[in-house]
């Protein structure tokens, strides 16, 4: 009785220590009897029975990433290399299919992969291929999701993370782009060259406006001052020729008074006595004087003008002048 005891005992131990086993969690085990499919087991602790029961396979449910690299051509026959990376996962109520339908997942998702850029893709030119690779992600997740589902797997995201173009074509790229870029920067320039200038010309004419304005008001100023000195100096006996006299002879030693505090002044007044002073006046008197005169003759000429006219064509050997 004690050695069967014993030999029991040991082959219970043996077959409870060979038919435990624990899933990991996120993961299912396949159980296949005698080579066929028996039962799939979630995580945690597992029975099966010892040279009955095998564990045909282990799936993986937690989220996976493969990266594809695919080379195409564009619209425009320019080749590119993109690279697609695929989420996907087994979708749990499906591990059978997952595991039994499909051998390499791997395999088959890189083949729709390949399918659906290079049917896309030729579609457009390089430009819409980085402006448009969400649509491309979106158009792969489609025909992915369509087809895997079948096998078990839910695709959970489809990206496109990087476009590469030939070396030369990326070359010719930021070359044109560098250009974009200068003649932008010229046509800036230019521009601001052109605001400047056009400010500087307004400021000049403000100035210039300015400037004659003021020689106005500096005159008008100087017309008022000698008017005011004139009728002074007639108030105390001193007739208008006598006063402008001496407010020319005054002006005259003025300037030379601020010549000679300017010491880097290069003006030289000649001839600078008080005689020429007075040579300069009467001058000037006689010129206003004779344009008076000039002018009272063309006032007078033009009111004869039409009399001597009618004279001249009264006179019988002008006849022929009338007639006509």
């Amino acid at each position: 009785m004690g050695v069967a005891f014993l030999f029991f005992l040991f082959v219970g131990v043996v077959v409870l220590f060979l038919g435990i086993f624990t899933v990991k969690q996120q993961t299912a085990v396949i159980i296949e009897r005698f080579g066929k499919f028996n039962s799939i087991r979630q995580a945690g602790l597992q029975f099966k029975i010892p040279f009955v029961d095998k564990q045909a396979g282990r799936i993986n449910l937690k989220i996976q990433q493969l990266d594809v690299i695919i080379e195409t051509k564009t619209k425009e026959n320019v080749f590119v290399k993109m690279k697609v990376s695929v989420q996907f996962k087994v979708i749990q109520e499906k591990v059978y299919e997952a595991f039994y339908r499909l051998e390499y997942p791997h395999d088959q998702i890189t083949s729709y992969v390949f399918d659906v850029v290079r049917a896309e893709v030729p579609k457009l030119k390089l430009d819409d291929v980085f402006e448009r690779k969400d649509d491309i992600a979106i158009a792969v997740k489609r025909e992915l999701n369509e087809a895997m589902t079948t096998y078990g797997y839910d695709i959970i995201n489809t990206l496109i993370t990087d476009i590469d173009p030939d070396p030369q074509v990326k070359n010719a790229m930021n070359r044109i782009n560098a250009a974009d870029r200068e003649k932008a920067a010229a046509e800036y320039e230019a521009e601001a060259q052109r605001i400047r200038i056009v400010a500087k010309a307004k400021a000049e004419a403000e100035s210039k406006r300015l400037q004659g304005q003021g020689i106005a008001d500096q005159r008008r100023e100087i017309a008022r001052g000698l008017v005011e000195s004139v009728d002074t100096l007639n108030k105390v006996g001193i007739n208008s020729q006598e006063a402008s006299a001496l407010i020319v002879v005054t002006q005259h030693y003025d300037t030379l008074q601020a010549i000679g505090s300017d010491t880097n002044s290069n003006l030289i007044l000649l001839p600078n006595t008080p005689q020429a002073a007075n040579d300069m006046l009467n001058n000037m008197i006689v010129s206003f004087a004779a344009s008076n005169q000039v002018n009272e003759q063309l006032k007078k000429g033009g009111k004869n003008k039409p009399a001597e006219h009618k004279q001249y064509l009264d006179n019988p050997d002008n006849a022929h002048e009338k007639n006509d």
